[in-house]
């Protein structure tokens, strides 16, 4: 009977405590002693701090210390950037944990209260007086490099963080020669990442022992111990970090936060286990926003549509500090994936970081590629537009041919394996392409606004080789390990260096074990997020987990299959060369009924009774895997939208969508994440939106304000697959965590403005909401060709064609 589960959409082994609520999350945890920490945020987007009053709040009911910036002074040092790009003049500004003299966001921390309970110390918040000198405020990143604009910090002139170039070929002469130069300016507004649980901390400090740990929702507990030795001075190995049930991260929970290390302080300074957990309104302006670019693109194509250069010049806003992987995701994560799925010959990427007074910008799910992706999708239907074809005859003639082994592309990478003509395929059979447009035609002449959007793309994921991580800049491997513990009952323990918190690895990593050595998926329990009892490793971000986690747990068995191997060979007095291994069993070829199971391989490991000379007792192996190449997933997603022409409503009808992650260990878990990929790419085209006024008051900070899609609003997606697996990967798998969010947004938007098109309605800003799209139609007034909102000032007050010649 096999056992054999590789491949099999088995249920998620997480979901029983998860449903029943019996999974234990940071906030749950309860220490002896525990007291509760609340911090005093700025309600100012930029101003003086000319004074602070603790004293009513340090005799309030409860309240045991109230903490400053001028507390801090010399024991906590500043958060650093654990990502700072080389040849970018990178403006690695002080962030202090709570602000000392200036706040620069409104949620800036400016004091900490520590008190009996959670209600005390948040009453006690009320009673610090702070004397407040406002300071003007920047928001949109392109206002901020103008001349005059406010300064955040001395040492960053222009409020310039950073400015990176990436070029292949030679756009100057691409652009030059063109037959066909399109154009556009496209704001990818600042999102709210809102995962279901807030963020927490909770540290705990013994004084005799100088040893901290800490309880924190975190996507990569060692990253998390390394940087607290750096902010806090405590030697690395006198630091534990436990990431406990995570309720969701989509990138907001990999940087390391002020409020983590403030929360240690408290517990240093009391001797006492210190929690802190944000509310929800907290939430909003303290934990890291995402996107946040104004990109003027262009691109070049002959006049049969062929794509000759692509280029652009970005202002990617970085917030008020640079948090802790934030300069990689707008250059190395977005610049370098200008090619996308095509063959484009001629690529720049101009891209500057830009400080501006709000809440600091980290990765939010797909990091960069959607922002890439949009792009390169929005300037194809326009050079199809303008040379009289259809979007997908354009894209199909641009596509890079099918290879199996590494293709390079003009601005420096080498892509592992593709067959984006193939995804592409599948895509318009499923959909019926050509009857979709004729239904689209013939709605058209009722009144009735269709809208297909059609969209492919490739991403970089997969975060990959360790030595391309130190070239770009990156504070750190990206290897990743794993290591395989059999038990002499022939259970398994795995324990792994990344840190999974919703993707499903505990189902996937059990599934790879029972393929690799016929274990049932029952035997087998998998263990992360504690730095104490895992070996150390990178992660989980960049859709990473499996493809390099999951690679080193592969290896790892395989070491354990050599040694069971030699062992059989032993026990079954036979030659190495004369064992074969099928589903669990190791026999002598031709006999498969006499062998030993890897249950009795692995008693005998455990009590070493007979082994052959010179082996080890045990069964267990450890693998540091750093894979040679990150994977390239690719896919082509469809999209149907209804507009209402009377009040600028927008249905999405269908979504389809076919992606390529190499072989699938899980298909129904591969479904689940590009369903929620998916929705949340939906969002930021049609919902979502962080606004901020003149004064840097984030007026969406409720969920009253920011609206998030909701189950109603959204048809049920329809997901496809090829296979084309990653020559490198042990186990030819790529990633799929973020493939949904990198391809709809654009996918969704296209097919929204090919709905208006015939409204002479050619371009409009994010959130596709109802009032904008009405507003686009009445001032289009139904005229054909009206190229709408270009030079229109997108509600940022000022020229967005400044110094570009555009």
């Amino acid at each position: 009977m096999t056992t054999r589960l590789f491949g099999s959409g088995i249920r998620r082994r997480e979901d029983p405590r998860l449903i029943t609520g019996q999974a234990s999350y940071t906030d749950d945890i309860k220490l002896a002693g525990l007291v509760h920490a609340a911090i005093l945020r700025s309600p100012h987007g930029h101003a003086r701090i000319t004074s602070i009053d603790t004293s009513a709040a340090a005799a309030a009911p409860g309240v045991i210390a109230v903490y400053t910036g001028a507390d801090t002074e010399g024991v906590l040092n500043p958060m650093p950037c654990a990502w700072v790009i080389p040849d970018s003049d990178v403006k690695a500004v002080a962030y202090p944990p709570i602000a000392k003299d200036v706040v620069r966001y409104v949620g800036d921390a400016v004091a900490v209260v520590v008190a009996e309970d959670r209600y005390q110390a948040e009453d006690a918040l009320e009673l610090i007086t702070v004397d407040y000198e406002p300071l003007p405020t920047v928001i949109n990143p392109e206002a901020a490099m103008q001349e005059g604009a406010p300064q955040l910090h001395e040492d960053a002139p222009n409020n310039q963080a950073f400015h990176w170039v990436a070029a292949g070929g030679d756009t100057d002469d691409a652009f030059a020669n063109a037959d066909v130069v399109v154009r556009d300016t496209i704001i990818q507004q600042k999102l709210i990442p809102n995962p279901m649980e807030p963020r927490s901390a909770i540290a705990s400090y013994v004084p005799s022992m100088g040893e901290l740990t800490i309880w924190n929702t975190t996507q990569n507990p060692h990253i998390a111990r390394f940087v607290t030795c750096l902010v806090t001075g405590i030697p690395e190995h006198k630091i534990r970090v436990i990431a406990p049930e995570v309720g969701g991260g989509f990138g907001a929970k990999i940087a390391v936060y002020a409020w983590d290390m403030v929360t240690a302080f408290c517990a240093m300074k009391l001797g006492r286990p210190v929690k802190w957990t944000e509310t929800r309104s907290e939430n909003f302006v303290s934990t890291t926003h995402g996107r946040d670019h104004v990109e003027y693109v262009e691109m070049a194509a002959n006049s049969d549509g062929r794509v000759t250069g692509v280029r652009s010049v970005v202002y990617a806003g970085m917030g008020a500090y640079l948090s802790t992987a934030a300069p990689g995701i707008p250059t190395i994560l977005h610049g370098l994936m200008y090619s996308g799925p095509y063959d484009i010959a001629n690529i720049k990427a101009d891209i500057y970081g830009v400080f501006t007074n709000s809440t600091p910008v980290e990765a939010y799910r797909g990091a960069g590629r959607p922002e890439a992706t949009f792009l390169l999708e929005r300037l194809m239907d326009l050079v199809a537009a303008e040379v009289g074809k259809d979007p997908v005859e354009v894209r199909r003639m641009n596509l890079i041919p099918k290879f199996e082994n590494g293709h390079d592309v003009a601005i420096g990478l080498t892509y592992d394996s593709g067959d984006y003509e193939g995804v592409l395929n599948v895509a318009l059979e499923h959909v019926n392409y050509d009857q979709l447009r004729h239904d689209q035609a013939h709605g058209r002449e009722h009144g009735r606004l269709t809208g297909i959007g059609v969209s492919c793309y490739c991403e970089i994921c997969g975060l990959g080789p360790s030595q391309v991580a130190g070239a770009v800049g990156f504070g750190g491997g990206l290897w990743e390990s794993a290591t395989v513990r059999f038990y002499a009952t022939g259970k398994v323990n795995v324990f792994i260096g990344t840190s999974p918190h919703g993707q499903g690895e505990e189902t996937t990593f059990a599934q790879i074990m029972s393929e690799e050595l016929g274990v049932p998926v029952d035997d087998v329990e998998v263990i992360h997020g504690d730095t104490d009892t895992t070996p150390m490793g990178w992660g989980t971000y960049g859709s990473r987990t499996t493809v390099v986690g999951g690679g080193a747990l592969a290896l790892s068995a395989r070491k354990i299959k050599d040694k069971a191997i030699t062992l059989a060979a032993h026990l079954l007095e036979a030659a190495e060369a004369d064992i074969e291994y099928e589903d669990g069993n190791f026999f002598v070829r031709g006999a498969p009924d006499n062998g030993k199971t890897i249950q009795e391989i692995a008693l005998m490991a455990n009590v070493a009774w007979n082994m052959p000379e010179g082996m080890e007792p045990g069964l267990e192996a450890t693998t540091f895997y750093d894979p040679p190449n990150f994977s390239y997933p690719f896919g082509a997603h469809v999209a149907v939208v209804n507009v209402d022409p009377d009040n600028g409503h927008i249905v999405l009808e269908r979504y389809v969508a076919v992606d390529d992650c190499g072989p699938q260990i899980n298909p129904m878990i591969v479904e689940g994440q590009v369903h929620g990929g998916v929705v949340q790419g939906a969002g930021q085209a049609l919902w979502e939106g962080a606004v901020y006024d003149d004064n840097g008051q984030l007026l969406t900070g409720s969920m009253l304000d920011y609206a998030l899609p909701r189950a109603h609003l959204v048809p049920d997606i329809e997901t496809l697959s090829t296979v084309t697996p990653s020559p490198h990967n042990p186990l030819g798998v790529k990633g799929i965590g973020e493939t949904g969010t990198i391809a709809s947004t654009v996918t969704i938007y296209n097919a929204v403005i090919d709905a208006l098109r015939p409204l002479g309605v050619t371009r409009l800003e994010m959130p596709l909401t109802p009032e904008r799209v009405w507003r686009a139609i009445q001032e289009a007034g139904g005229h054909h060709g009206h190229d709408h909102g270009h030079g229109h000032d997108h509600g940022h007050g000022h020229d967005h064609g400044h110094g570009h010649g555009h």
